[in-house]
């Protein structure tokens, strides 16, 4: 019997077909495993004193190696930290201000505050202290440096430590909506920068002491004002509320903030220190 070619030609066009038919599912199927994989991360808007610390350097490849999650971190002042949240632009926020993280929660941004770490404030200044505020009692340490001629930078960034340097000069009966004092210059950044102007013009500034013990660049400052209780400085983690922003991973968010408060999670924050000294606290079980 005689081939016909034409129907040789049409079954080998049908079978290059069947084939990227089965080609192009494969690539799809490829392409979207590879953006599953690409899209295991989350993003933690957080504090500069978290990043800045080390302590992110120090836990965060901890929790990929237990997760495979990479977490992405926004390093920015609480507020700004919260504003992402708020945005969506977040899957958790980790930050230090009780209270803002407080309305937060109850404004319906986030889904639970809880408590993660904490370590302490303190006042830095020129190892002579021409102020004279060294001791441990940071509302009276204002009192004295509004007086003075000496310069205060605050980060006025709105951060946490922005935040409780504010309720500092507060109770040390300072209206700073009013009149500020003549030394007092904000310089609108991180607390690096920060440490760096005090650093360089032998000003005073609040500081968190994670930070504090982490910067090189110390010239002639000291911690002159710590001790004081109402310099505690908590840290919480909250989950950005995915009622309001869907595209929010949850179930990844919520694995990266129940590690942090757990027994994992609290031993690798105890452990991290530098020259021997901690830098933050477990919170849970406190």
């Amino acid at each position: 019997m005689a081939l016909n070619p034409a129907n040789g030609q049409r079954s080998r066009r049908a079978a290059l077909h069947r084939l990227g038919a089965t080609g192009l599912v494969a690539l799809c199927a490829l392409l979207a495993h590879g953006a599953q994989a690409q899209e295991k991360f989350i993003v933690v808007a957080s504090t500069t004193s978290t990043e800045q610390s080390g302590l992110f350097g120090h836990l965060l490849p901890l929790y990929k190696a237990a997760s495979g999650t990479e977490v992405r971190v926004v390093a920015l002042g609480t507020g700004q930290a919260l504003d992402m949240g708020r945005r969506g632009d977040a899957d958790v926020v980790f930050v230090h201000d009780t209270a803002a993280e407080t309305k937060f929660v109850a404004d319906g941004w986030g889904l639970k505050r809880m408590p993660v770490m904490y370590n302490d404030f303190v006042l830095i200044g020129p190892s002579a202290d021409p102020a004279k505020l060294r001791g441990a009692d940071i509302v009276g340490a204002l009192q004295k440096l509004a007086g003075a001629s000496s310069v205060f930078v605050s980060r006025g960034d709105k951060s946490g430590t922005h935040a409780a340097e504010l309720r500092y000069w507060k109770q040390a009966g300072i209206d700073m909506a009013a009149a500020k004092p003549a030394g007092y210059k904000e310089c609108g950044c991180g607390m690096g920068p920060a440490l760096n102007m005090a650093a360089s013009t032998g000003a005073y500034v609040l500081a968190d002491r994670g930070t504090w013990l982490s910067f090189k660049n110390r010239a002639d400052l000291a911690v002159l004002v710590e001790g004081d209780k109402r310099l505690f400085n908590p840290y919480g983690v909250i989950v950005v509320n995915p009622a309001r922003h869907p595209h929010v991973k949850l179930a990844a968010a919520q694995a990266f903030a129940d590690w942090v408060v757990s027994p994992a999670g609290q031993s690798a924050i105890a452990a991290y220190t530098i020259g021997g000294e901690q830098l933050f606290f477990p919170s849970v079980g406190q």
